[in-house]
């Protein structure tokens, strides 16, 4: 087993780590032992369980070996039933007796599925607190509070129609625990500012004092929830009081849990308690298995915890799809139970929600929000993005002659993009000219930089190649008339890229520096100061302008384009999506629908028709038992050592 497996690390189908970890299993069963269709299983999946993780799934799911195996798999076309295994439905009994699965061994066998042991133990932890049963908070006041901050308009279309931030709001105020999903524009910040502003209200009629934090998983996702918070308080007519109670400033959860430096643990865990009543977490979908169950296991058992995200977008770059398990949950409805309580708080005949409505914690505590108020009922982008959802890539064809916002040309167009991109950077490109050579630059004209910047967005699927962000960023610099990345002579094996630094050159941040407050995601500015002197200007998290010499910065890259990944948790208001010209295993619908998403005013998309097509039609599926576990809360796992 194990040269069959070397084979596939010469040939560059699987990870040193996966081989070395096989390696590892194959000591553990006895490697002096007469090999045994036992030693080679466990070592098979004991690899691809590894390989597995680094595709972004929590465990190998037996039942989808084959799909391993396809094209889109390290094998390309080999059957895994070429290898020597035995039939599938020996493998459980075979992994149950093996010496690596157990208490306190390297791998879990449970659900069909093989895990390494602290993925299992993340996703059992995870599903333990989530399926703990709902401690309903019932004030007699609530519906009246509940209409105050949702009044009725006598000019609504529908007097009928429900509005489900009402309803969101309803449901997490009166659990530990509440999911509020929704795509873009439909009210997410606003939906949980007034949520705060009546958890306050009720916390001041009790005489207490809500110590509330909001989280995100990247400083860019934490700077934007900030910016969203402030802006909703700012339209709002909240109380004086209630506005100042609402906190503002938001932080990574990294940041928040408390990093050691130098160590993979966090400061606050199931020892030492994170102190606070409320906590938000935006941009859910980021947040990957392993974070979520150490914030889950730093959280207070009386905290509340209010998930903000778009379970339809990108999942996380680590492995595991919270957000999308739990809310996989949405389509059961709510419970009779519940679904009255509900339409007792809020009003609307919640019915139609509760068809197929079983007992279920997490259902229950989930709200969907389902109108956009950014993209209008002629808006091409919100078409676009509800037919890419839906994987409805017939439709697409139709769609973009109908409508302005849209638009989509051929890879061999580069003059339309060449115009989008002069134009589109343009703007920011001469504020930085505009600057005086006398003076450092200003935090006014700084923002103004940035803001102009981020108004126009290049987007790439991949990070190599001529339609990566690599071959893009290139592009840009020469259409620009900018200094180019060039690779530097060097006498090692390591391709070193020289990046000249240049009034005007926009940089991200790839790297987390707690001790600079620079994160992973954050952008900045190069410009010079009163002495010629180059550096690096950023508005970070707190509002302020911050800024670095290039020697201190962390890992960085030139960003006229970005990742679609990169993006998440931004808008731009023209987005320029770039996908490559043959297909590839990343380009899947959520990756499609979040570029499409990241768009405000205008989308325009470089793709060849049968690649946009075959990418809206690949879903992604990420292998895990959370979803069974949620929606099964009684489930006793298979494991004995459990």
């Amino acid at each position: 087993m194990l040269m069959r497996l070397k084979k596939l690390l010469q040939d560059d189908k699987i990870r040193p780590l996966d081989y070395y970890f096989a390696e590892l299993i194959s000591r553990i069963e006895g490697q002096d032992a007469e090999p045994s269709l036992q030693h080679d299983v466990v070592v098979f999946c004991a690899a691809f369980t590894s390989y597995e993780l680094g595709q972004g799934n929590v465990c190998l799911d037996l039942a989808q070996l084959d799909k391993l195996f396809s094209l889109a798999g390290p094998l390309y076309g080999q059957q895994w039933q070429d290898w020597g295994l035995p039939p599938l439905s020996q493998w459980p009994e075979l992994l149950e007796q093996s010496a690596s699965i157990g208490s306190d061994k390297p791998l879990a066998f449970d659900l069909n599925r093989v895990y390494l042991a602290r993925y299992h133990q993340f996703e059992l932890s995870i599903a333990k607190r989530f399926g703990q049963p709902l401690n309903y908070q019932l004030d007699p006041l609530l519906p009246q509070v509940l209409n105050q901050l949702f009044p009725a308009h006598s000019s609504q279309a529908d007097e009928a129609e429900i509005d489900w931030q009402k309803v969101a709001v309803a449901v997490a105020a009166t659990a530990s625990f509440a999911v509020i999903s929704g795509g873009p524009g439909t009210g997410k910040t606003t939906t949980v500012t007034k949520l705060l502003a009546l958890l306050i209200m009720q916390a001041q009629q009790a005489g207490q004092k809500l110590d509330i934090r909001l989280a995100a998983p990247t400083g860019k996702a934490a700077a934007r929830l900030t910016a969203s918070i402030t802006g909703a308080l700012q339209q709002l007519a909240l109380p004086d009081d209630i506005t100042a109670a609402i906190p503002a400033q938001a932080s990574t959860i990294h940041r928040l849990l408390g990093v050691l430096p130098g160590r993979s643990e966090f400061r606050h865990h199931q020892a030492n308690l994170l102190h606070l009543d409320v906590l938000v977490v935006d941009e859910a979908s980021m947040v990957d298995l392993s974070l979520m169950a150490r914030l889950l296991a730093a959280l207070p058992s009386n905290a509340k915890l209010i998930l903000l995200g778009d379970k339809d977008q990108l999942a996380s770059v680590e492995a595991g799809s919270v957000l999308g398990d739990i809310c996989s949950l949405v389509e059961r409805g709510y419970s009779p139970a519940r679904c009255q309580q509900l339409q007792a708080l809020t009003g609307f005949n919640l019915t139609a929600a509760t068809e197929n409505g079983q007992l279920n914690t997490v259902a229950d505590s989930l709200c969907q929000l389902q109108k956009s108020y950014r993209f209008h009922q002629q808006s091409g982008i919100g078409y676009l993005a509800r037919a890419v959802n839906a994987g409805q890539s017939a439709q697409l064809a139709q769609l973009w002659p109908n409508y302005q916002d849209i638009a989509r040309f051929e890879l061999d167009q580069l003059s339309e993009l060449q115009q989008m991109v002069i134009a589109g950077y343009g703007e920011y490109l001469q504020l930085v000219a505009a600057l005086p050579l006398e003076q450092a630059p200003q935090p006014d004209a700084v923002r103004a930089i940035l803001t102009a910047f981020n108004r126009f967005k290049l987007l790439a699927a991949l990070r190599e190649g001529a339609y990566g962000v690599t071959g893009l960023n290139d592009q840009v610099a020469q259409w620009l008339n900018l200094p180019r990345e060039k690779p530097a002579t060097s006498t090692s094996s390591l391709e070193v890229v020289v990046a000249p630094w240049y009034s005007g050159r926009p940089i991200m941040i790839t790297a987390n520096d707690h001790q600079a407050g620079l994160y992973n995601g954050d952008i900045g500015i190069c410009l010079a100061n009163e002495n010629g002197h180059h550096r690096v200007y950023f508005e970070l998290a707190d509002g302020k302008v911050h800024h670095f010499l290039p020697s201190r910065l962390p890992a960085h890259q030139t960003v006229f384009a970005m990742t679609v990944h990169k993006s998440q948790g931004s808008e731009f208001d023209h987005t320029v999506m770039v996908l490559p010209d043959t297909m590839s295993p990343v380009l899947t619908r959520e990756l499609i629908y979040t570029g499409i998403t990241r768009a405000k005013k205008m989308l325009t998309l470089f793709a060849p028709e049968t690649i946009l097509h075959q990418a809206v039609r690949a879903k992604t599926l990420r292998a895990s038992g959370l979803s069974s576990r949620l929606a099964n809360p009684t489930m006793e796992s298979s494991c004995e050592f459990i």
